[in-house]
C-alpha cells in the first residue's frame, strides 16, 4: 500500500501540531493552537481564526490569529454568551457555515459585530464527555465561496481530543 504523505498538507500539519506536539505551556490549551489558527486562517483565506471558551455566562477568546490589517480581536476579550455568534452556532440558531453572514445580521439572527463579516465558519469544540468547551471559528470580511467547514470540524475534533486528554474543565 502506498501512502501519499505531503508534509505541507494542511491536515498533516494540523495533526502534527495538535497530536504530536508536546508542550509545557497552559495545561488546557496547547501552545501549538496559535500556529494551527494561523495555518487555518491563511489556507482558508480568512481574516481571523480563533478558539473561544464558553463558560460562566461568557464567551472568552482563548487564542486568536488575525490578518495584519485586521487586529480588532485579542485573546482574553469576552462578552456575554448570549450576545455571541459562538453560542448561537452551538445551540443551532446559526449555521456552522455562512457563505455570507450579512443577511443574518440584517435579519437580526446574528448580532451586529460593528464590522463587516462575509464568510463565517464556526464549529463546537466538544470534549470527550460531551460537554462543549467552546468553538473554533474563522471569518473573512469578504465572501469566500468554498471555505472548508469540514477542515474546521476536523481541527476542532483534534483540539477537543487534546483538551480532553489534558483534563480541560469548564
Amino acid at each position: 500500500m502506498h501512502l501519499n504523505y505531503n508534509p505541507d498538507d494542511l491536515d498533516v500539519r494540523i495533526c502534527e501540531l495538535l497530536v504530536a506536539t508536546c508542550d509545557g505551556a497552559d495545561p488546557a490549551l496547547p501552545a501549538a493552537v496559535q500556529e494551527v489558527l494561523q495555518l487555518l486562517r491563511v489556507r482558508l483565506g480568512m481574516d481571523v481564526a480563533f478558539v473561544s471558551r464558553l463558560a460562566d455566562g461568557l464567551r472568552t477568546l482563548q487564542a486568536v490569529d488575525s490578518a495584519p490589517d485586521f487586529q480588532l480581536l485579542q485573546p482574553g476579550m469576552c462578552d456575554p454568551i448570549e450576545e455571541s455568534w459562538c453560542q448561537r452556532v452551538v445551540d443551532g440558531r446559526l449555521p456552522q457555515r455562512m457563505d455570507d453572514a450579512a443577511p443574518y445580521v440584517a435579519a437580526g439572527r446574528a448580532p451586529d459585530p460593528g464590522f463587516t463579516i462575509g464568510t463565517h465558519l464556526s464549529t463546537p469544540v466538544r470534549l470527550a464527555d460531551g460537554r462543549v468547551y467552546g468553538t473554533l471559528c474563522c471569518f473573512s470580511r469578504g465572501v469566500q465561496p468554498g471555505a472548508d467547514i469540514d477542515r474546521l470540524r476536523y481541527t476542532a475534533r483534534l483540539l477537543a481530543d487534546r483538551l480532553s486528554a489534558r483534563g480541560a474543565t469548564l
